[in-house]
């Protein structure tokens, strides 16, 4: 339900593979905004001695929005040099690595970092480390200190790239084995006994980009956002892209790929089911190579998703009132194409909710954020569907449960804010799936907030042992 092998072309390129996208206001430092993608889904963390790691020929990029017309007003981009410091060994190290600079680290990572605003290019900084992947417990015998080593400060902005554990939580094989979800299974078209469900990416690590940069730095006049939250200046839309050489040539005599040509988009992320779910089979590689403020062209997917079709097929007798709906599905637009206007979210008395997160009329699919929305003291998993304004699909945070946020909202318990006129069937409310065996407890509380990887010698498949 996220992107981790969301088209057919990009499943065949993983390093160039966007999978989650999260931003949200930092926690407890004013006028933060923390923006995390990651990238190279479902790593074995026992996938050596050729560990994974980012790719030298791709440009990996984070997106910002300040404006009306879903365009990257403001990006950070990310390239990557790896070196080899013994070509003589297979050995990805040579011995125990204990520091960020340690001779032992056989295959050493840089990176670069680029601001560009309004097409104008600025380097921030250059030769960024980047830690090792998590061997094991003889290799990288403290890896938080590695990591810690590899976040760095640079003119307010802080960065990190390298291996992390996957934040995302779902269940894969249930879901996409004709929609079943775990603990409704005995209710489903072809029953099987309801359980608990299993997420399919707990043992599974993933490569993170992370930025907290003040809000100053992603507004359109260059100021931090003024705690209005109506005013639509603090709003952003938030996307993560990775673009190749328009062509890729293998060199025999090298055995390598060398690229020519310029850059072209493979892959992007915004909310996390748009491509995965929402868009059909034969649209999805074009998709990633398009800018979002063209989705309008995926506006009838949207006003009449296939998923929200599939429910009463495959659930019969639970969904008969999301069946006999027929309207554009109007809530769905303004949660994924549009953001959501004022007026919207209305509190108990029926009276408006001084919220807004809408970026204008451009119908794109970004993750939108309004940075005057304070974070919450106690967060709810399931963001605005549980009163929490700081939450999906307001930004992301690492613990929204975005599977069951969408699972909901596309089974219409959503459509009541903007059609009163419609009754959510009773199961609306209750779709989940069944992922408890999470990797939240292991959550940071502080930048880069994702999990430390599991390592290749602790970790058992199935499990999150670090």
């Amino acid at each position: 339900m996220s992107s981790h092998r969301e088209a057919p072309e990009i499943a065949k390129d993983p390093a160039a593979d966007s999978t989650d996208v999260y931003a949200f206001m930092h926690p407890t430092e004013a006028n933060q905004v923390v923006i995390i993608c990651n990238f190279i889904p479902l790593q074995q963390p026992n996938g050596g001695p050729n560990f994974y790691e980012f790719a030298d020929d791709v440009l990996y990029e984070i997106n910002v929005s300040n404006g009306n017309k879903a365009e990257a007003n403001v990006k950070y981009q990310f390239r990557f040099k790896t070196a080899i410091r013994n070509p003589n060994t297979f050995l990805y190290n040579t011995g125990p690595i204990t520091s960020i600079t340690s001779t032992s680290y056989n295959r050493p990572q840089t990176y670069s970092v680029v601001r560009v605003k309004n097409g104008q290019s600025t380097a921030i900084t250059g030769n960024l480390p980047v830690p090792p992947c998590n061997v094991g417990v003889r290799s990288t015998p403290n890896y938080a200190a590695l990591a810690n080593q590899a976040t760095r400060t640079v003119s307010g902005r802080k960065f990190f790239a390298g291996q992390r554990t996957d934040a995302f939580q779902v269940d894969l094989g249930s879901i996409f084995d004709l929609g079943a979800l775990r603990p409704f299974g005995n209710l489903h078209a072809y029953p099987q006994a309801a359980t608990d469900g299993v997420n399919a990416v707990q043992s599974y690590n993933v490569h993170t980009i992370a930025i907290q940069v003040p809000s100053s730095d992603l507004t359109a006049n260059g100021a931090n956002q003024d705690g209005a939250a109506l005013n639509r200046r603090n709003v952003i839309g938030v996307w993560s892209s990775t673009s190749r050489r328009s062509a890729r040539v293998f060199n025999a005599k090298t055995g390598k790929y060398a690229g020519s040509g310029p850059a072209v988009q493979v892959s992007r992320l915004g909310n996390p089911l748009f491509n995965e779910v929402v868009v059909p089979m034969a649209e999805k590689d074009y998709w990633n190579t398009q800018p979002p403020n063209g989705d309008v062209a995926y506006e009838k997917y949207v006003n009449k998703p296939e998923l929200g079709a599939l429910l009463p097929a495959l659930y019969p007798n639970v969904f008969p009132n999301l069946g006999a709906y027929t309207k554009p599905r109007a809530d769905l637009n303004a949660i994924l194409l549009t953001g959501i206007p004022y007026g919207v979210l209305k509190d108990a008395e029926g009276q408006p909710i001084r919220f807004q997160n809408y970026t204008g009329p451009v119908k794109a699919d970004m993750l939108r954020l309004n940075m005057a929305i304070p974070p919450s003291a106690t967060e709810n998993k399931l963001g605005i569907l549980g009163n929490d304004l700081a939450g999906y699909p307001n930004g992301r945070r690492l613990g929204d449960d975005v599977v069951a946020i969408e699972l909901k909202a596309i089974a219409g318990a959503t459509i009541p804010l903007v059609d009163p006129s419609f009754t959510p069937d009773g199961a609306a409310a209750l779709l989940e799936d069944g992922t408890t065996d999470d990797n939240r407890p292991e959550l940071l509380d502080a930048f880069p907030f994702m999990p430390l990887p599991g390592s290749g010698y602790n970790t058992v498949p199935g499990t999150s042992a670090p």
